[in-house]
């Protein structure tokens, strides 16, 4: 409640406090020009606070479901790596596979295989008769 006299707001807060305490039970705040600007301020501080103390639980929420989703992220990081990891060994194992055939195909040309004559029965290995 605005009162346009400084010696009105004076002589209630003086004489008359009982009304003072009565008006801030009610929630009603009696100013006067000098204290007007003052408690305006301070309202609108109370009312941020209020407002910043609303949007605090929202910020916690938040927070908590980026906390779910960055540790879902870290497992899934960690699958990716293995599944990586065990590809990286498959290749290893598949190079060595594939070494080995090559020393073996090398040994093969390797051999010297004599020209065997058809005519030379020694040589020539074919079915037998109990066969």
């Amino acid at each position: 409640m605005f009162l346009p006299s400084e010696a009105v707001y004076a002589e209630l807060h003086a004489n008359f406090p009982e009304i003072v305490r009565e008006g801030f039970a009610a929630k009603v705040w009696i100013v006067s020009p000098t204290t007007c600007m003052a408690t305006l301020n301070t309202m609108r501080a109370v009312l941020k606070d209020a407002r910043m103390r609303e949007q605090a639980g929202a910020i916690r929420k938040e927070l908590a479901l980026l906390y779910a989703d960055v540790d879902r992220l870290g497992t899934r990081v960690e699958s990716l790596d293995r599944h990586f990891g065990q590809a990286a060994k498959d290749i290893e194992d598949i190079k060595i596979s594939s070494e080995k055939a090559g020393k073996r195909a090398r040994r093969l040309e390797n051999f010297d295989f004599e020209e065997i004559a058809p005519d030379d029965p020694a040589r020539v290995i074919g079915p037998t008769a109990a066969e």
